[in-house]
C-alpha cells in the first residue's frame, strides 16, 4: 500500500478519472486519503484544517500518520500549516498524541476554543483548494467506511473557509 501512496503523492497516478481540472470531485470513502496527501504535498504556500478527530497509530499502513508525515514535510518546505482540533473529552487522548508528533514537526496545531464542538472536517490548501466532508483522520473513515467528502478548486470559497477556520484557532 505504501508504494501506491507514494505514487500519488508524487503525482505518478491520477486522482480521479472522469474530472476534468477545476470540476468538482466527489471524493468517496478511500479516496480522499490519497487526495488529501498528494495535495498536500504540492502545497506551496499554505495548509489550514480542522478534524473533529486525528487519530494516528503505529499499525503498518497507517493512513493518519502519513498524512501527519506530508504536514509535516509541507511545514518544512516552508509551507505555513496549521491543524485545528477538537478538545472534547471524548477525542482528547487521540488529538494530543497526533498533536505531540505534529508539534515535533513544527506544525502549529491549536485546539478550538471550549464551549462548542468543533466537528468540522475541512482542509484549506494554498488558498484554491478546498475538501469538505464526512471524513475524519481516522484509518476506519480513510480506508473502510463509507464516508464522503467534496474537493473543490475555488478561490472565493477557499477565502471564505479559510476565515472560517481561522475563527476557530
Amino acid at each position: 500500500m505504501s508504494l501506491l501512496l507514494l505514487a500519488l503523492a508524487l503525482g505518478a497516478l491520477p486522482l480521479q478519472a472522469g474530472y476534468p481540472p477545476g470540476e468538482p470531485q466527489l471524493l468517496e470513502n478511500g479516496v480522499y486519503g490519497s487526495t488529501l496527501i498528494n495535495h498536500i504535498h504540492t502545497a506551496k504556500r499554505r495548509v489550514i484544517c480542522a478534524f473533529y478527530l486525528f487519530r494516528i497509530t503505529n499499525s503498518p499502513g497507517n493512513l493518519p500518520r502519513a498524512v501527519a508525515g506530508e504536514l509535516i514535510a509541507a511545514q518544512r518546505r516552508g509551507v505555513d500549516v496549521t491543524v485545528v482540533l477538537e478538545a472534547g473529552k471524548l477525542v482528547e487522548k487521540e488529538n494530543r498524541a497526533a498533536t505531540r508528533l505534529l508539534a515535533q514537526g513544527g506544525v502549529r496545531v491549536v485546539f478550538a476554543p471550549a464551549g462548542v464542538t468543533t466537528h468540522a472536517k475541512a482542509v484549506c490548501i494554498d488558498d484554491r483548494y478546498l475538501l469538505i466532508g464526512s471524513h475524519n483522520l481516522t484509518q476506519s473513515a480513510l480506508t473502510h467506511n463509507n464516508e464522503l467528502s467534496v474537493l473543490l478548486d475555488s478561490p472565493q470559497l477557499a477565502a471564505k473557509l479559510r476565515a472560517y477556520l481561522e475563527r476557530l484557532k
